[in-house]
């Protein structure tokens, strides 16, 4: 999840910078004064002037160097843009039937199921499970939030023995792995009389 809110901010703070710029060189190109930061004088300049683009051309590395930026940038972007319309969760799961055929289970219908067990178990408050991977091989990431009594690792044990492997065996999958992240439940100090 801090993972999601980085991106955003990352994103919105690279927006901004494009904007501001974007929006600078459009004002400067239609007679707006530039602003004080601005690399040119006035609306007529060139980005680049005729010096400036041919005094590294006789270097070796000059050509190389001005195609293979770009195209980084583009390769970068690209990366970007798929990471960013990847989907993290899970749809849907298939479940051997025990016939030969399959069926599909909603993801989020064994989430919910598992998230409802575990919440059972003794000294588990809140519980939330999110699956991803591929259809025949989900990964389970499970948070757990336990009562300050409860043993962490007793009810890590209870959930992987008991509620991960009922969601296993009903769902007929031959595994079922899972990364479990526990943390206690707020609570104020006890008075000592």
């Amino acid at each position: 999840m801090r993972s999601a809110v980085l991106h955003r901010l990352l994103l919105a703070l690279v927006g901004l910078v494009l904007l501001a710029v974007g929006g600078a060189v459009l004002a400067v190109g239609l007679g707006a004064p530039p602003p004080s930061w601005w690399i040119h004088t006035g609306p007529h300049d060139v980005l680049l002037s005729r010096s400036e683009r041919t005094h590294w051309r006789t270097a070796g590395w000059w050509w190389p160097a001005v195609i293979a930026a770009p195209a980084l940038v583009l390769l970068l972007a690209l990366w970007w843009l798929t990471t960013a319309l990847r989907r993290r969760r899970l749809t849907e799961v298939v479940v051997d039937t025990g016939d030969g055929a399959s069926a599909l289970l909603r993801a989020r219908a064994l989430e919910s199921a598992l998230a409802e067990d575990a919440v059972r178990q003794e000294g588990v408050a809140h519980a939330e499970i999110l699956l991803h991977g591929s259809r025949t091989a989900p990964v389970a990431r499970v948070w757990l939030q336990l009562e300050p009594y409860v043993d962490p690792a007793k009810a890590l044990h209870a959930f992987t023995t008991q509620t991960l492997a009922r969601a296993r065996e009903s769902a007929g999958l031959a595994a079922l792995p899972a990364h479990v992240h526990l943390r206690a439940v707020g609570h104020r100090a006890e008075r000592v009389l």
